[in-house]
């Protein structure tokens, strides 16, 4: 497997179980497998909720700031990876 980092975690809403990102490489697409990896953070998944300004996207690009829903807790800083085969 590869991994690229692709941005860093720049909020955690524990209540929503949400992280908004902010993009540094992109493009980051529903489905694409995912790392969030800090110091004491370490997880994997799949893109399954985005969305940029509270409207659903199917995509985004670097430079924006998205929101997705997360399988664990993030804290500000983390990195994020994009895993390809």
């Amino acid at each position: 497997m590869h991994e690229a980092k692709i941005g860093r975690v720049d909020k955690y809403y524990s209540k929503l179980g949400v992280a908004v990102i902010e993009l540094a490489g992109g493009p980051l697409r529903l489905g694409d497998m995912i790392r969030v990896r800090g110091s004491t953070t370490d997880f994997e998944q799949p893109v399954e909720s985005m969305q940029i300004e509270h409207v659903r996207v199917d995509q985004a690009e670097a430079g924006q700031r998205v929101a997705i829903q997360v399988v664990a807790k993030a804290r500000p800083n983390d990195a994020v990876y994009h895993i390809t085969p």
